[in-house]
């Protein structure tokens, strides 16, 4: 049987699990900073590899390029009009003034990455041509569509 000082525990615990989740969904600029931390930490070892840095890990290109693939499906998502400004947003107004070039953005970033998971790459030589298009979609989208802060 559960202690009743458990059962509290879990209650507590599950109510502001539940409360932390509803103020994220209430702040789509911190929900956007914490989609792209996770896609940049997940592009960090791609990089590596496609530099030769580090050795290469069909494992973990799969993994990362399933993140970017979670990540494009709800992305476009987080710009709501009224989150244009606040929280260190890093979001270029183009995003709102264009917002068919930033969804066609998203649309390729989104394409590219499912292509590259389809592949499968097993050897960096066929991640190569496959990985490059998903970083290039990445860096058009920062080009137009990002405030580079300091």
């Amino acid at each position: 049987m559960f202690n009743t000082s458990y059962l509290r525990l879990i209650v507590v615990a599950t109510v502001l699990a539940l409360a932390s989740v509803a103020l994220a969904a209430d702040n789509p600029i911190l929900e956007r900073q914490k989609a792209m931390k996770k896609v940049g930490k997940a592009a960090k070892p791609m990089g590596q590899m496609l530099r030769g840095a580090v050795e290469f890990d069909a494992a973990v290109v799969s993994a990362s390029l399933q993140t970017f693939y979670d990540k494009s499906m709800v992305y476009g998502d987080l710009f709501p009009e009224g989150s244009e400004t606040g929280d260190d947003t890093e979001a270029a107004p183009a995003i709102w003034s264009d917002r068919a070039g930033f969804e066609e953005a998203i649309n390729n970033w989104r394409s590219a990455t499912k292509a590259a998971l389809d592949a499968n790459p097993q050897s960096l030589a066929e991640a190569r041509p496959v990985v490059g298009p998903v970083f290039q979609t990445c860096k058009g989208c920062h080009d137009d569509y990002r405030i580079e802060k300091d």
